[in-house]
């Protein structure tokens, strides 16, 4: 199996690069810039010699064209429907999995939703009925990614409105020894896309002693 991910070369981008890596699936990172793309790909396979999972690099039509089935989205909030409207007629046929949050401009522990409501319902609004999009991945963070000797600290929240797909994406997100739920429609990304700045405050406030919080459902009785 092989997956793209677009803003391969940023913090969310690599980390999940290394985890799916490790995980036996290969990986194409999409940039703007295939030199930087592939630069980034061959210093994160210097970090898993032993992976089974290959990493490479390229420009972002070239990365969706050369993934299996599922495209993932990382990139700022900023290039989010550039990126997209550039590589519309490139994804057909696939899924993507969109991770963006709108967080505000100069505010990272604030949303600035888009008028569809979130970024995951902006990128079907945009792509269109025929290209399903899933919203995952968005309360992951990139630090945590990369601490390799660590799990991921917490479950991961799904929406969309294809079920069949979600159900792949989920599948796909249990590679990486996480749970992953279905929480029903795209419009439900605009609480999960949310929460992200609620843990971001909760990370870099100084009257937590913590960092690195995720969110997890827990089971009554645990």
């Amino acid at each position: 199996m092989k997956i793209a991910i677009l803003g391969g070369t940023g913090p969310q981008g690599r980390g999940l690069a290394l985890r799916f890596a490790r995980a036996g699936i290969d990986i194409v990172l999409g940039s703007r810039s295939q030199e930087r793309a592939v630069q980034a790909a061959e210093e994160l396979e210097g970090k898993i010699p032993q992976a089974s999972g290959r990493i490479t690099g390229a420009d972002n039509a070239t990365a969706v064209s050369q993934s299996d089935s599922m495209v993932l989205l990382a990139t700022p909030w900023s290039a989010h429907n550039a990126t997209l409207e550039a590589l519309k007629q490139a994804l057909t046929g696939k899924i993507l999995v969109d991770l963006v949050v709108p967080l505000a401009e100069g505010n990272p522990k604030k949303v600035d939703m888009p008028p569809e409501g979130s970024a995951t319902e902006a990128a079907q609004a945009l792509l269109g009925p025929d290209i399903p999009v899933v919203g995952a991945l968005h309360n992951v963070a990139a630090h945590g990614l990369h601490q390799l000797d660590q799990p991921i600290n917490c479950d991961v929240l799904v929406c969309g409105n294809d079920v069949e797909a979600k159900k792949k994406v989920i599948e796909l997100i249990k590679r990486l020894d996480v749970v992953a739920y279905n929480c029903g429609p795209a419009y439900n990304a605009r609480c999960i896309e949310a929460i992200t700045p609620l843990l971001i405050r909760l990370n870099i406030s100084r009257s937590v002693p913590f960092t690195g919080a995720g969110i997890r459902i827990w089971a009554p009785g645990t």
